[in-house]
């Protein structure tokens, strides 16, 4: 079998098990695991596959198929063009919090070696991004889960950045200590609607997910606690899941002393970022 033959395999197979991207869930499979690029993939399409490859392609397919996502099965997602790895342990970075972080750091130009808390910040996607965008930051990563902390130590690692990480609920992992901006993406799901999640997504960790009966059990808490830890006109930057943006934002200028405070959309005209300064 060649690569172009098992691409249309892969892709027949993928769709019919209900992959939403098949065609590219094969293309992503046979990079990583033939060491292509995509254009390399395209032009040597009637080069032959070892039987070693065809065996490593084939078992990665089936966990696809599965439903098992491909940025577990391949150990890697690309988050602000930089490569993360990630397993079952932390959620998958999205291109919708890249929104946030671009303001993160839009934020962030105008001051001198800020203090920056990154909480609940699983695989590090959010706070490894602003370190490695801006140097002159002093980063912490804060997470409940030990096992999400272990993630994110191992891409500090891996993208040479030199970040404090703390075990800890919320804000008990910081004690009194004060920042220039608090950064996170925490659980905002319902808990009803988890059941009803595309098969991937319930992959992913139950605690990255879990929002509570409404969604907003964890906005509820960042919202009373943050102005405790913000120095003087410190940002707060918190992604919301879809239709949750207003009633955050009550939650954050009623728990916060705010200057200004604002909503901000994604890509796709989705109010996904809920924002605000201290006075």
């Amino acid at each position: 079998m060649n690569i172009g033959e098992w691409l249309r395999h892969a892709s027949d197979v993928l769709e019919e098990s209900g992959s939403p991207d098949p065609q590219i869930d094969a293309k992503w499979i046979a990079e990583d695991t033939l060491g292509l690029t995509r254009a390399e993939l395209h032009f040597e399409s009637t080069r032959g596959i070892d039987a070693a490859q065809l065996e490593q392609l084939d078992e990665r397919l089936m966990r696809r198929a599965e439903g098992e996502p491909v940025q577990y099965i391949l150990h890697s997602a690309y988050f602000m063009g930089l490569k993360f790895y990630v397993d079952d342990r932390v959620l998958i970075p999205r291109q919708d919090t890249e929104t946030l972080v671009e303001a993160v750091i839009v934020a962030l130009h105008e001051l001198e070696s800020p203090d920056v808390l990154d909480l609940c910040a699983g695989s590090g996607a959010i706070g490894l991004s602003v370190k490695t965008l801006i140097p002159s930051a002093n980063v912490t990563l804060t997470d409940i889960s030990r096992d999400a902390l272990d993630v994110a130590r191992r891409n500090a690692h891996e993208l040479n950045a030199e970040v404090d990480i703390r075990h800890g609920d919320l804000f008990r992992a910081v004690g009194r200590d004060r920042f220039d901006l608090i950064a996170s993406n925490p659980p905002y799901i319902p808990h009803g609607d988890l059941a009803g999640l595309q098969r991937e997504v319930r992959r992913e960790p139950v605690l990255a997910l879990d929002g509570g009966s409404d969604g907003l059990d964890v906005y509820r808490r960042i919202a009373s606690e943050a102005g405790a830890h913000l120095n003087p006109g410190g940002y707060l930057y918190l992604e919301v899941g879809i239709g949750e943006a207003e009633r955050v934002l009550e939650l954050v200028t009623a728990g916060v002393e705010c200057a200004q405070s604002g909503i901000l959309n994604d890509l796709n005209g989705i109010p996904r970022v809920v924002w605000a300064r201290s006075v």
